[in-house]
């Protein structure tokens, strides 16, 4: 399944030397209304395209907020709404399918949902313009036909940019991530008691 894939994604970064020898990756599967982990477990929290998919978003924010520990940060990033509004008028499929997108947040909305859990918004940004062009383009064609040629060389394009990094997507997304960016990211801290 995905977890696995992800394990042996990171496996194959580590054993290309694409990260610290001292840096570990675990994965776990489970619910995020009850996450398999003790109070305050961690340092540091991504919650990366996950908030929108969950019908009780408030109660998955209480979640991460307790298994964070107090002074600990969390990254929290969900679509950022008007790319997300494209994809919904462009396909049903995209949000109608079972475990999709529940909700379209509004970053205001969002932001008051994760301070009224406890923690402190210290920032936010905008990240992978590149992707909205690829999901719209998803959601034009089909979002399951990843064979069509467009969304294959697309794809090949995403993850080439991700493996190698070259500088002109990096200024490609330092320009349009603030205006076409996929994701809108929250930076937070949970106070100290």
């Amino acid at each position: 399944g995905e977890l696995e894939t992800v394990a042996q994604t990171f496996a194959a970064m580590a054993a290309g030397a694409q990260v610290p020898k001292e840096a570990r990756a675990v994965t776990h599967e489970g619910d995020a209304l009850a996450l398999p982990f003790e109070d305050a477990e961690f340092d540091h929290v991504i919650a990366s395209e996950v908030l929108e998919h969950i019908p009780d978003d408030v109660a998955a924010i209480a979640e991460l907020y307790r298994v964070l520990k107090p002074g600990g940060t969390i990254a929290v990033s969900v679509p950022r709404r008007w790319p997300e509004r494209i994809c919904w008028a462009l396909s049903d499929e995209y949000h109608e399918v079972e475990g999709g997108h529940v909700r379209i947040y509004d970053p205001k909305d969002l932001a008051a949902k994760l301070t009224a859990a406890g923690l402190r918004v210290d920032g936010k940004a905008y990240a992978h313009s590149l992707h909205s062009a690829y999901w719209w383009l998803k959601c034009a064609v089909g979002v399951d036909n990843s064979e069509h040629p467009l969304v294959r060389g697309y794809h090949r394009l995403l993850v080439w940019d991700i493996m190698k990094r070259p500088w002109p997507t990096r200024a490609f997304e330092a320009v349009f991530d603030p205006i076409a960016g996929k994701s809108i990211v929250f930076y937070l801290t949970k106070p100290q008691r």
